[in-house]
């Protein structure tokens, strides 16, 4: 089987007659981080050879909001490493996410899709460092109430059936999604479980297998898709919302990374955490505030963001720690052999695990258009190594304890916050945006579009206007259900 990175315009016309494909689907994400569709129905070779070869046309002013009508044309040309068998359509059907040119016949600039490359390259030109990256996806199932075994509120992660209801939809999603190409890890049942208004809200989370940023870009964006679609055919409302009401477990989009130089983990050295990846966890810090600009991108998102709820609020790292922004989880760097310890009747000695290793940025949720988080946390990643004082910024921002317990007060109060609104996540970013502009790698337009876009919420001092409104919070959930 070919590596998809091989496959060829030869290839997929050669998949589409002997598997008697009838209709070709170009995919793509807009500035609203959604996927859009073009359908082509294949009436002749000819036909299926030209728009492999020359795309088509699409308007661009429809599908971000800083291009504009007067010179709005865009080309989208199929990227044939994404192919896969649409599993909901009727005719059989082969679906492809297209890449943006514009009317000169260039990548797109502006492009999320080719943000996050520009990022990725620029980060391997100058360091030799593949930026790869995993999603943890989490979304709620929203459902009529089943009286049958009640789950306890709130106590809902790991769940087995039958008090978890939503294990066999989320194994479905998981295989349709490794169909399209995913790079899956594993599934659960989350913490989130409760009614509200006579409905069942169940948190599920799906994770990701760390590759390279740009296909993770890619299996986020589809996975949302399947997932919404799956549930949509099955009667049933997801959302990756990353609030529902006060007081009950926010999704987060939470992501991990990894950073590989001539095909090796370069995140550990001799055991540890190294200092490569430091001076990565210190870039990313270094302009977190803005980073929430790409990954916090509706008002809701900042009512997730508070403390005591397992999600961060300011600008630190720690070891296995829940509370800090960035969290570096357990990561297989012993060498003992649990598989023989745990089964006497395996064999061997000391294991290296140590390319499991990742760390972990906290704040995003599922609002965020995938593309341009990943680009912002190579463009992160990239500073840190560039940062000459980077490893004492590591040590300033590293946190071994709950910062939100009491006794930790006067630690707390040495750490930057995380903004509180869209307003200030735009202020943060037009603050930063050189760091973001330099090397080319964003576009002014694109940040020029996100700084406007989050600013149109007029949410400056939302969070404190609605506090004990649950009427109004519930009227934000609303709008904000199915955002990203």
């Amino acid at each position: 089987m070919k590596k998809p990175q091989l496959i060829t315009k030869a290839d997929v016309i050669r998949f589409v007659k002997e598997n008697g494909i009838e209709m070709i689907d170009f995919m793509y994400p807009a500035g609203d981080g959604r996927i859009k569709t073009l359908n082509f129905v294949i009436t002749d070779d000819e036909y299926l050879d030209n728009i492999l070869t020359y795309g088509e046309r699409v308007d661009g002013s429809s599908l971000f909001p800083f291009i504009e009508a007067g010179r709005s044309d865009l080309y989208v040309l199929p990227r044939f490493r994404t192919a896969f068998v649409d599993p909901f359509a009727e005719i059989p059907t082969l679906t492809m996410l297209c890449a943006y040119f514009d009317r000169d016949g260039h990548r797109l600039e502006s492009s999320p899709d080719f943000t996050l490359h520009k990022a990725c390259k620029t980060l391997k030109d100058k360091f030799g460092i593949e930026f790869q990256a995993m999603g943890e996806l989490e979304y709620y199932v929203v459902s009529e109430l089943d009286p049958a075994f009640p789950a306890e509120n709130q106590h809902g992660y790991h769940e087995s059936d039958p008090f978890a209801k939503f294990n066999s939809f989320r194994t479905e999603c998981m295989h349709l999604i490794a169909q399209a190409g995913g790079n899956i890890k594993y599934g659960h049942s989350e913490v989130g479980n409760f009614t509200l208004e006579g409905r069942n809200y169940e948190q599920n989370e799906i994770e990701f297998l760390p590759v390279a940023a740009e296909d993770a870009a890619d299996q986020i964006t589809l996975a949302k898709w399947i997932i919404r679609t799956l549930a949509w055919k099955r009667g049933l409302n997801v959302t990756f919302a990353p609030k529902i009401t006060v007081g009950k477990a926010g999704s987060g989009m939470h992501i991990h990374m990894r950073l590989v130089k001539d095909g090796k983990s370069v995140t550990v050295a001799d055991g540890a955490l190294s200092e490569t990846a430091r001076r990565a966890i210190a870039g990313l810090l270094r302009i977190a505030p803005s980073i929430t600009a790409f990954g916090n991108t509706v008002p809701v998102s900042y009512f997730r963001l508070v403390p005591h709820q397992e999600a961060p609020t300011n600008v630190c790292w720690g070891y296995s720690n829940r509370s800090a922004l960035i969290r570096v989880p357990l990561g297989w760097t012993s060498t003992v052999n649990m598989c023989a310890e745990a089964n006497p009747a395996e064999k061997g000695g000391p294991v290296d695990g140590s390319f499991k290793q990742t760390f972990e940025m906290r704040s995003p949720d599922g609002s965020a258009n995938a593309y341009l988080l990943l680009a912002a946390l190579c463009v992160g990643v990239r500073l840190g190594l560039e940062m000459p004082d980077g490893l004492a910024e590591a040590d300033r921002t590293f946190v071994d304890v709950d910062i939100h317990k009491k006794e930790n007060a006067a630690r707390l109060a040495t750490l930057e916050s995380l903004p509180d609104s869209c307003a200030a996540s735009a202020d943060c970013l037009e603050n930063q945006r050189a760091l973001y502009e330099a090397e080319g790698v964003f576009d002014a337009r694109a940040i020029d579009g996100t700084i406007a876009r989050l600013r149109a919420y007029r949410d400056r001092t939302l969070r404190h206007d609605v506090e004990g409104n649950p009427t109004k919070v519930a009227e934000l959930v609303k709008t904000y259900l199915h955002c990203g």
